[in-house]
Order: structure tokens, then C-alpha cells, then sequence
């Protein structure tokens, strides 16, 4: 026998000779399924450690900066070819401040802003000899059987604020802002209403699907709907002097993937991210993502005024008068939400989890197969009697 060392005495694994060990059949199978459970408990730890989670945090927007929202999108008119010393009649106001050419209004639309800064109605332009060489009036015409689709995004500074889409051109009257709504009420210019259907309105960038699914997991159903809840809104109204009032709450939203690390204040943006598209402003080169979502409470009301009788709530009354439309009027929340993926354990817990099943599977098992060999020879021990 070889010497013993000193270290032999804590030997905690004590050992059995060859010849005082008993290999049975049912052993070997209990030996071969503990294997095949240590096999599939190991894959199952090895997936959980390598799957990544969104873990939120709340924490205080302490950011600076500007949200991108949807705007509007139009065409200029190009005016007529006039001579060099023509100089157009304003009709009574003087000429607005950008007027092409000094002190006269050149175009229908020149005549149009000096009525607005004496807050005058305009019309049809009837008289008005800018407008009937553009043929303003017929162009009305032609347009009163056709709604419009309004496209486009705008940046904002992250502060209380509102936008509104309202007939008419608009021009402050005293400390008042209103709209010329003439030809917009005319009965004769159609049936117009602010019957609506917002397709998209959303304030930064557009939350991935790939990201959406990561947020959502697979027990909760999370979309894009969460971030922009006014997607897909359809509102029909049957009176033309019809008011919508969405009032949003925004709050700054920020998703970090695995491995993320600040590199700066990214919400803090410089004059430089004027150079960045509209619409893309808030994604980050490293894959992270600085957006906002909101939620949204509704309103409207008939500017005649009444109730909401038709509707079930007679204890609802409006008052009259106002500008027919669609208004959004947005908070900035003062709190953020951070969205930042992390992997569910260490490598360390992996390791730990390992050691746990190894050690766990193999015990159940030489319980279970001791237990199998007491029975079975107990039962000899029996029939030999």
C-alpha cells in the first residue's frame, strides 16, 4: 500500500474496493436515465441563462432637449408671372411684412396675410383682383367635395404645448387666436366636417418589432399601440361646428440593449441633431434608443353647445362657441422610463445551477437505486424461505 500523507485523515470521499462492489441491472438503468435528466436539466439552465429580458426602471427625466411629434406637410403655390413694376393693391390693410415686394401684396395669398394682421375676414376673394387672376375662388370650388391627408413631423422643445388642425387662415386677435371660418361655414362651399382618422401620431422614433417582442415577451401582448395609443383613432362628426380635444401625457422613454454603456448625457441634444431627419432623432449609433409614449384622454363638443344627451350622458353640458377642429394639447411627464436588456442570471448562477442539478440528480438517484436493491433483496430472502 502506498504511504499515507498527512493529508489522508481528511479525505471526506471515502473509497470501496473493487471487489465489495455490486453492479445490478436496475442500477444501470437508473444510472443511464439520471444521465439523460442531467442532460436536459443542464440545456433548460444553459437557455435561461442565455435569455435577455427588458428590465424597466423609473427614474426623474433629468434630460434637456426636443421631441420630434407629427406635423404638417403642404405645398407652396407659385404665383403668377407679374412685371417688374407691378405693384398689387392690399384692399384696405397694409402690406404684410413679407410681402415679395415692398408695401404691395403681389399675390391672393400676400392679400390673404394682410387681412389676417388687421383680423379682417377674407372670403372667397371676391374683388380682389390677385385672386381672381389665380382663380382662388374656383380652386375652392373644386376643392369643397374633397378631405384632406395630412403628413409630416415637426420638432418641439420638451415643454407643456399644444397644435391644432383648424379651418381657415389664423390671425391673433388681441390676445385671442382665431381663424377665418367663413368659407369653412358657408353652406354653399359644401358639407365639410372634422370627421378624422388619425393613422399615426407619435413623438420620437418608432419602437422596432424586434424590440416590441423582447418588451412584450410572451405572455404579454405589447405593441406599438402602448407607446402610441391615438394610432388607428377614427372620430365621425355630423355637425361642422364639431370640436376634438386629445390631451396627452408624455413620458421619455429610453431602451438600452445588452451590453449598453453611457457614453454621455445622450438626452441632452446639441444644436447638431438639426442635422439628424426628422423621424430618426433619438436612435443612437450603438443601438439604443431615446423615444417617448404617451397616454391620451379625449373630448369633444358641439360649438352650438347642449348636452350629450344622444349619447347617454344628459349631466354632460357644453358651452358655445369656440373654433371647429382637431386639438392636442401635450404634457411632458417629469419622470423616465428606462428599458434596459439584461440576461436573467450570471455566468456564476449558471454555474451555480449546474452544480445544484449534478448534485441533486445523482443523489435522487443513488437514493432511488438503493432503494430498488433493499427491495429486491429483501424479495429473494423471502422466496428462499
Amino acid at each position: 500500500m502506498p504511504a499515507k500523507s498527512r493529508f489522508t485523515r481528511l479525505d471526506a470521499f471515502t473509497k470501496t474496493v473493487e471487489d465489495a462492489r455490486v453492479r445490478t441491472t436496475s442500477g444501470g438503468i437508473v444510472t443511464i436515465a439520471s444521465l439523460l435528466i442531467v442532460f436536459w436539466l443542464v440545456w433548460g439552465e444553459w437557455s435561461d441563462y442565455r435569455r435577455v429580458v427588458v428590465h424597466p426602471e423609473l427614474i426623474v427625466d433629468k434630460g434637456r432637449g426636443r421631441i420630434t411629434s407629427h406635423g404638417i406637410r403642404h405645398a407652396d403655390e407659385p404665383a403668377d408671372h407679374l412685371g417688374p413694376n407691378y405693384c398689387g393693391e392690399c384692399y384696405g390693410p397694409p402690406a404684410p411684412a413679407t410681402a415679395t415686394k415692398p408695401g404691395c401684396c403681389q399675390t391672393c395669398e400676400e392679400v390673404r396675410e394682410a387681412y389676417a394682421s388687421v383680423s379682417w375676414a377674407f372670403g372667397k376673394g371676391e374683388g380682389v383682383a390677385q385672386c381672381e387672376r389665380e382663380h382662388y375662388s374656383e380652386k375652392l370650388q373644386a376643392q369643397r367635395d374633397q378631405g384632406c391627408r395630412i403628413e409630416g413631423g415637426f420638432r418641439v422643445n420638451k415643454v407643456v404645448g399644444n397644435f391644432h388642425i383648424a379651418p381657415g387662415r389664423s390671425f391673433s386677435n388681441g390676445m385671442m387666436h382665431v381663424h377665418d371660418l367663413n368659407n369653412y361655414l358657408d353652406p354653399s362651399q359644401g358639407d365639410h366636417t372634422f370627421t378624422h382618422q388619425i393613422h399615426h401620431l407619435r413623438f420620437g422614433p418608432q419602437l422596432p418589432d424586434d424590440m416590441t417582442t423582447k418588451v412584450g415577451g410572451k405572455s404579454t401582448a405589447w405593441t406599438n399601440h402602448h407607446l402610441n395609443p391615438l394610432d388607428n383613432t377614427e372620430q365621425v362628426a355630423t355637425d361642422a361646428a364639431f370640436n376634438y380635444m386629445y390631451f396627452l401625457k408624455v413620458v421619455s422613454t429610453s431602451y438600452y440593449p445588452l451590453g449598453w454603456k453611457s457614453k454621455g448625457h445622450s438626452s441632452d441634444l446639441d444644436d447638431s441633431s438639426d442635422l439628424v431627419s426628422i423621424g430618426q432623432h433619438g436612435l443612437g449609433q450603438d443601438g439604443s434608443l431615446e423615444t417617448h409614449q404617451y397616454s391620451v384622454t379625449s373630448h369633444k363638443r358641439s360649438l352650438k353647445g347642449g348636452s350629450d344627451s344622444s349619447e347617454g350622458h344628459k349631466e354632460r353640458l357644453h358651452a358655445i362657441g369656440g373654433i371647429p377642429g382637431v386639438f392636442f394639447s401635450y404634457d411632458i411627464s417629469p419622470m423616465k422610463v428606462i428599458n434596459r436588456e439584461e440576461r436573467t442570471k450570471s455566468f456564476t448562477g449558471f454555474l451555480t445551477g449546474v452544480c445544484a442539478i449534478v448534485g441533486g440528480t445523482l443523489t435522487v438517484a443513488a437514493a432511488i437505486d438503493r432503494g430498488v436493491y433493499e427491495g429486491a433483496t429483501r424479495i429473494k430472502k423471502l422466496h428462499q424461505r
